[in-house]
């Protein structure tokens, strides 16, 4: 008989340490047959009642098709400046990524999450071998007030060398395929995003300064009690410079139209990749391209996974708006930033919107 779980602060049993500390994280929860969500999971009153902003469902990000990128580079290359200067998100079809390399990273992530929790917890903060892969559950949970009801685990990407001795087996081929066979439409996005900041030709260094660093993610929401009450991610931008989600068919991605503070769901294609500006693409653009806020709704019915790859500086790079934008007459918005420092910043707090861009600011 599954076991359920009473809230109240007289139990015994300690959550936080089972989910956080021993691996098993909200999977684990879940699996318990909880009949009410933990009380350390249960969101302030005004981050559970902003999905009553949720415009109509018709209304949606952009879909951009890549197929005639070869034929008509200036007018596919205008479409994603364009979503993504109103937008912030898009949606990609016929990009060049296999469906079968999607779909097997999709398949790998369900077969981590399904390993035991000893087996993941052997990459948790305490034990990992590395500082490249990180497995965990919610956010920053010492820092957080109310847990995210997800589980992930983070690969930051080194070297093929490097992955294959760290990554975990399970999920290490699929990851590092997706990551390869993506190289190129991230290419083609970043060709077409900075030829309107004046940028004609990306050399190496510029090359290296948008996306000189990656890390893919894989990430677990499992379904919840009382889904209304909690997260899957709370609201915030992400700190990349592109992101390039792929969700399975589940849904529950949500944006924030920026205007409006109206919430947009964002409903799975198959075979698509969700895109997205960070906070380092718009410090790069003086504020003409946007990262936008978005959150995970959780689920009371079905389990959810998403792989998204972030495309970023370097550690050491020294981030602010481009010198052929300051060149020709723009002034700047946002200061020069070590881009480490800018992380940090924001790896050290939950999830509050869009304040660490603000860091930034001149």
């Amino acid at each position: 008989m599954a076991l359920a779980i009473s809230t109240t602060p007289s139990d015994s049993f300690d959550i936080t340490t089972f989910a956080v500390k021993e691996g098993n994280g909200v999977k684990g929860l879940s699996e318990m047959g909880l009949k009410t969500l933990p009380k350390q999971y249960i969101q302030p009153i005004e981050e559970r009642t902003l999905l009553s902003k949720v415009v109509k469902e018709e209304e949606s990000i952009p879909v951009i098709d890549m197929s005639t990128w070869e034929l008509e580079e200036q007018k596919v290359g205008d479409l994603i400046c364009d979503a993504a200067e109103k937008w912030g998100f898009f949606q990609i079809i016929n990009h060049g990524v296999p469906i079968g390399v999607l779909e097997d990273v999709k398949e790998a992530t369900h077969r981590f999450f399904g390993l035991p929790a000893k087996e993941k917890n052997k990459y948790s903060k305490d034990s990992s071998p590395t500082n490249s892969v990180r497995y965990g559950t919610s956010f920053v949970p010492q820092a957080e007030k109310a847990l995210e009801w997800k589980d992930y685990i983070s690969l930051f990407y080194v070297s093929d060398d490097e992955a294959q001795a760290s990554w975990p087996p399970t999920l290490r081929d699929q990851a590092l395929k997706y990551l390869k066979r993506s190289e190129m439409v991230i290419k083609r996005l970043l060709k077409a995003l900075v030829a309107r900041l004046n940028v004609y030709e990306i050399d190496e260094t510029k090359e290296l300064l948008l996306m000189g660093s990656k890390r893919i993610n894989h990430n677990y929401y499992p379904k919840c009690p009382n889904p209304e009450l909690t997260v899957g991610v709370g609201r915030h931008s992400d700190v990349s410079t592109l992101t390039i989600l792929l969700q399975d068919d589940v849904g529950g991605l949500y944006v924030r139209k920026e205007k409006e503070g109206t919430w947009v769901h964002v409903p799975p294609i198959n075979g698509s990749l969700v895109i997205n500006v960070g906070d380092a693409l718009e410090i790069m653009s003086n504020g003409r391209y946007k990262s936008i806020e978005h959150r995970v709704a959780a689920n009371g019915t079905t389990n959810r996974i998403s792989v998204p790859i972030f495309v970023n500086p370097r550690p050491g790079d020294v981030i602010g708006p481009l010198p052929e934008l300051i060149e020709k007459g723009d002034k700047p918005v946002y200061k020069q930033v070590l881009y480490s420092d800018y992380v940090r910043r924001f790896f050290h707090r939950a999830h509050v919107g869009k304040t660490t861009v603000e860091f930034a600011m001149t």
